[in-house]
């Protein structure tokens, strides 16, 4: 089984298993989302460090992922040591965001190489060309991210560090309802903040992404 990032978790997450049509998710939270699991990985990496007020690139040696590289290298051009007040990780987060349908669509293709999905060409009402991205036949990885977040959430399973992350995130961007039903939600509630606050990594910017999501959410940019 591939092992996965957690740019590639996020989008398994917003991707319907068998139509492998996306989701329906209010406004940018899939962007959202996948902004913030791209700065996860790059933190995790070592190669940048962040609280919610700084977003600092510590070490600019390229991952060996094109992505998290293109990535790295545009913060490293944007965000200098001296860095400027506005370029905080909320700042970082909206303007990755921005960038959402880019980063999809790299990910996409990577997957489909890996033979995780299957890319297939449709039209919608005999004339729309549509693409669609279904699970390959006999590829568990996306079924795994999600029975792995349920195990935790509603099975008391010990996360690990990549979990709690990945469930922070979730919360910050409104993505628990792809992970459970709604009395599920509910009845997890208390544990999803549990785990959301296990990581100092995930309540700085799962924080950002939360903060960015309200924001958009006041401004009527949410639906």
């Amino acid at each position: 089984m591939m092992v996965l990032t957690m740019p590639e978790e996020i989008l398994l997450l917003l991707l319907d298993d068998e139509t492998g049509k996306p989701v329906g998710l209010p406004g940018p939270a899939g962007d959202l989302a996948l902004a913030g699991a791209i700065l996860m990985e790059l933190a995790l990496a070592g190669r940048i460090d962040t609280d919610l007020d700084r977003l600092l690139v510590v070490q600019q040696r390229p991952t060996g992922d094109a992505l998290l590289d293109g990535v790295l290298a545009r913060l490293a051009t944007g965000a200098p040591a001296s860095l400027s007040p506005e370029r905080t990780s909320r700042w970082w987060i909206q303007d990755l965001a921005k960038s959402g349908p880019e980063f999809r669509t790299a990910i996409l293709d990577r997957l489909v190489a890996a033979g995780v999905l299957r890319r297939i060409e449709d039209r919608f009402l005999w004339v729309f060309p549509e693409r669609r991205y279904p699970k390959a036949e006999g590829r568990a990885e996306t079924a795994e991210v999600r029975r792995r977040l349920r195990g935790v959430l509603l099975e008391d399973e010990i996360p690990d560090p990549r979990d709690a992350l990945l469930i922070g995130l979730a919360r910050a961007a409104g993505l628990v309802p792809l992970v459970l039903d709604e009395a599920e939600a509910a009845q997890a509630a208390a544990r999803v903040d549990q785990v959301a606050g296990l990581e100092e990594l995930s309540r700085s910017l799962s924080a950002a992404t939360r903060d960015v999501y309200a924001t958009l959410l006041r401004q009527g940019a949410v639906h």
